[in-house]
């Protein structure tokens, strides 16, 4: 089931990408606003949906050795920020075609103050390059656990599983300096929490 969610979400949100509006003028066409705004509520309920079946599972599920801690909450705070964006794109979208509706159809121009619409087009973009960062982190996380042979990747991909953790010396060098730099946080933290 999880992987069905992942992988539908993943579609979902590919589609969102390439039928984004490139200019505030193609809102005049009243079909496409309505469009816009069906599809952003949509996604709004799809990503409300996903995270709370979600939440109930551990970050990271799969994997196959114990999580060092440090690793565990960096994992589940890029996820909370995908999801915070997944919903916040859709939000300043809403947004952007609300203050469409209402006559904010002209940008500031460079000798004028920013006008809300400005602003809103301005977190839309921020949130959307964002999303674009932690979803290229999330992909390279998971080819570097695929690489590790942890189980995190056969819990999410179908193809390439991995049976079992690598043997590759380099890698497990690498994974150890990776582990002593999640041992050095942790031990930040506990020290700043005992002060």
């Amino acid at each position: 089931m999880a992987k069905t969610i992942h992988w539908s979400f993943v579609l979902l949100y590919v589609y969102g990408i390439f039928k984004q509006v490139n200019a505030l003028e193609d809102l005049e066409d009243s079909g496409l606003l309505i469009s816009e705004i069906i599809f952003a509520t949509a996604f709004i309920i799809v990503v409300t949906l996903r995270y709370s079946y979600m939440r109930r599972f551990k970050t990271l599920l799969g994997a196959r050795e114990p999580v060092h801690i440090v690793h565990y909450y960096f994992a589940r705070s890029v996820h909370k920020a995908m999801y915070a964006c997944f919903i916040l794109l859709p939000l300043t979208g809403l947004m952007i075609a609300g203050l469409y509706n209402q006559g904010y159809t002209i940008n500031a121009t460079p000798d004028e103050e920013q006008t809300v619409m400005d602003v809103v087009l301005d977190l839309h973009g921020l949130v959307a390059d964002i999303s674009y960062l932690l979803i290229i982190l999330h992909i390279g996380a998971a080819i570097y656990s695929r690489i590790k042979g942890e189980g995190v990747w056969s819990s999410m991909v179908p193809i390439l599983k991995e049976d079992k953790p690598t043997t590759n010396k380099t890698v497990k060098k690498i994974a150890a300096f990776e582990e002593g730099i999640y041992d050095k946080v942790g031990s930040w933290f506990s020290s700043k929490k005992e002060d």
